[in-house]
């Protein structure tokens, strides 16, 4: 389907959320099966690997050309890792090479505080140290992103939540690519072509090459720049789950890692579907509505990378999942979908109407067709219940008004 230029402005920050809400799905599997430590290590790994890719493509899609602070955090400003306003960073910049930034509320921390301090100090020491550098180095390998303070939180309501300084000094050693990160960019997923931006486009900025905003409103992009930065914000999805299947694989037999990336893949699949039906479909239930859901579902795209077709058929819906599509290729959720693993699907139906039923498949040489009808209400999935407990999964966007230039602060 075609979306309009105001829903593509509502379904970025929509992906981008839900990108961050990955982690929310899959980290509780990790515990189970390997303690904290290992769903830390786990973690780091899939992070590293995936975002130093993701990065430059987004640096070359939007023009984002520069080795400076600037470009650095015009980057994080479209990284599912810093999902806006739930993730509410605030930037400074003093010179091109250095500057700061605050997060005034972090809505991973929120939800990681009852857990309690060893694991607010796995995710905002562990984690974010090799993290925060392996998403530097896309823009400049001199970066370096350190703490002023963090959690956890002394007094424990402190505000903001953290604060971070980011310097690049010319003398100073390039941080290696991420071992990692090698393998990932032998993936389909690292090089795929995706939709062209129009630089003639009419309705809105082509780009993102003049100066850093504090708040993005992605209604000032160009229809066609919000395809693609849609697409890539769903290509992001993807490049984490690699890295987070690669992770786990080195920790697991295959069928136990298969099992927990199912299990991520139907967390996320559900609460995002049931997001996107709120938030770009006025919560409506037919056939047609959830055809469109599935077809902008990020976990399920893009489509160039996936294959993947949702098509309303009388007052059923049938999927097409290929074969030989490049996602199945690289090995992650969409190979599980074509191996008959339909929980994702059956999650992301359910969270259109709980009588929407993933029923028989069919399958050639060439995809697997999968028929969705009406059926007994189904419950909803423990998968999906987990990441329920992320304030993400209900939070709410405000607007905050057109675009404002950020600012040079001078110390």
């Amino acid at each position: 389907m075609s979306l309009s230029h105001d829903q593509l402005a509502t379904l970025v920050p929509e992906s981008l959320l839900s990108g961050q809400l990955i982690d929310r799905s899959g980290m509780a599997h990790l515990i189970a099966e390997f303690g904290r430590e290992g769903m830390t290590q786990v973690a780091i790994e899939e992070w590293m690997a995936a975002s130093p890719v993701y990065t430059g493509r987004m640096r070359e899609a939007l023009g984002i050309d520069g080795d400076g602070v600037e470009d650095m955090f015009k980057c994080l400003q479209l990284d599912i890792g810093a999902p806006p306003q739930f993730m509410d960073f605030r930037y400074r910049i003093v010179d091109k090479y250095h500057g700061s930034f605050v997060l005034d509320s972090c809505g991973a921390l929120l939800d990681v505080e009852p857990m309690g301090v060893e694991y607010v100090t796995a995710m905002c020491h562990d984690i974010e140290d090799p993290t925060f550098d392996a998403t530097a180095i896309a823009t400049n390998r001199r970066a370096r992103i350190r703490p002023v303070h963090r959690p956890p939180r002394m007094p424990a309501d402190r505000t903001p939540h953290c604060e971070w300084t980011v310097t690049i000094e010319p003398d100073r050693e390039e941080l290696p690519l991420p071992k990692v990160t090698e393998p990932m960019l032998q993936m389909q997923a690292a090089t795929i072509a995706l939709s062209p931006i129009d630089p003639a486009g009419v309705d809105g900025l082509s780009d993102y090459r003049g100066p850093l905003v504090e708040d993005l409103a992605f209604g000032e992009f160009s229809t066609s720049a919000l395809v693609r930065i849609a697409e890539e914000t769903a290509l992001q999805h993807q490049l984490l789950a690699l890295g987070f299947l690669a992770s786990v694989c080195r920790r697991a037999d295959p069928e136990t890692a298969d099992n927990i990336l199912d299990k991520q893949f139907i967390g996320i699949a559900g609460i995002t579907a049931e997001r996107l039906k709120a938030s770009l479909f006025d919560g409506r239930a037919d056939a047609e509505t959830l055809a469109n859901v599935l077809n902008v579902h990020p976990v399920f795209g893009p489509t160039q990378y996936t294959g993947v077709v949702a098509e309303a058929v009388g007052g059923e819906v049938r999927v097409r999942i290929p074969r030989g599509s490049a996602a199945v290729d690289d090995g992650a959720w969409m190979r599980l979908l074509v191996e008959g693993r339909l929980g994702a699907l059956q999650a992301a139906a359910r969270a259109v109407d709980e009588t929407w039923v993933v029923g028989a498949s069919e399958s050639d040489d060439d995809a697997v067709v999968v028929t969705i009808a009406r059926g007994e209400a189904q419950r909803e999935s423990g998968e999906v219940a987990i990441v329920r407990f992320s304030a993400g999964s209900s939070f709410t966007f405000d607007d905050r008004g057109p675009s404002k230039a950020l600012p040079l602060t001078v110390l």
